[in-house]
């Protein structure tokens, strides 16, 4: 794994990382994603079935019909879709698309003391309640000291660059302006974009997509919001947090 040099908060490399185990995966080939939560992929023994696509981005650059894809069973008797879709092999990655792997990869490599930036908390929670009827997705807390994490999922790869958003995100803009609110309050609060690629080297707002979401993350960082960016180490059996990447605001 090579380290990157650029961001002025210097980089880390993970030594040993928690991870998740992917449930078995069944492989197919994607026929299209429509409806943004759905996918029709023909499986090896040439059936179409639908899966459930849990991103409600635009996925610009891991959606391309064709390409070979990998799925979940679930047995759930209540779930209408038995598949979830898991990983698109791109040329240059493979990609993990579930957009509810990041918060379940992030809070186990907190808790296994992995991201350095964030040990030091006894404490972490997920889904808490705060703002205007919000939630953050990790509060970290050790004492009278609290910890909000934000954690963003980022599959949008281009010539190396990593960008977030995919999509004009309101629900991502609110997000910043309560994170600078915890920070005046006296707390501290971290974006943590996690890219759920390999072919990453650097990462920067998507501002050819959402200006208004760029803007807003470069006047949170000035007023105190810490950003952290990582990708992934990602396989077929199981995916883990990698290095921190460098990023360009």
């Amino acid at each position: 794994m090579v380290e990157k040099q650029m961001t002025e908060l210097g980089t880390e490399q993970v030594e040993i990382s928690a991870h998740l185990n992917w449930p078995p995966l069944v492989q197919g080939i994607l026929v299209k994603r429509y409806k943004r939560f759905m996918a029709d992929v023909k499986l090896r023994n040439g059936h179409v079935v639908t899966a459930h696509c849990a991103n409600s981005g635009r996925m610009l650059t891991c959606s391309e019909p064709g390409r070979p894809v990998y799925l979940s069973r679930q047995n759930n008797p209540k779930r209408k879709l038995k598949y979830t879709w898991e990983i698109i092999d791109m040329p240059g990655s493979l990609v993990g698309v579930n957009t509810m792997v990041p918060n379940r990869l992030v809070r186990a490599a907190i808790e296994a003391g992995n991201v350095k930036p964030l040990r030091g908390y006894s404490s972490v929670r997920s889904e808490v309640k705060y703002g205007k009827n919000s939630r953050i997705d990790l509060l970290l807390e050790e004492g009278e000291r609290r910890c909000f994490v934000e954690v963003k999922n980022c599959t949008l790869v281009n010539a190396g660059i990593a960008c977030f958003p995919d999509a004009v995100t309101t629900r991502g803009f609110k997000h910043l302006q309560e994170l600078q609110e915890q920070v005046r309050i006296g707390d501290r609060s971290v974006m943590f974009y996690l890219v759920q690629r390999t072919d990453a080297d650097r990462f920067r707002p998507a501002d050819h997509i959402d200006e208004s979401y760029g803007t807003e993350l470069r006047k949170a960082i000035r007023n105190g919001v810490e950003m952290m960016v990582y990708d992934v180490s990602l396989s077929l059996k199981s995916i883990a947090l990698n290095q921190s990447l460098p990023f360009e605001l």
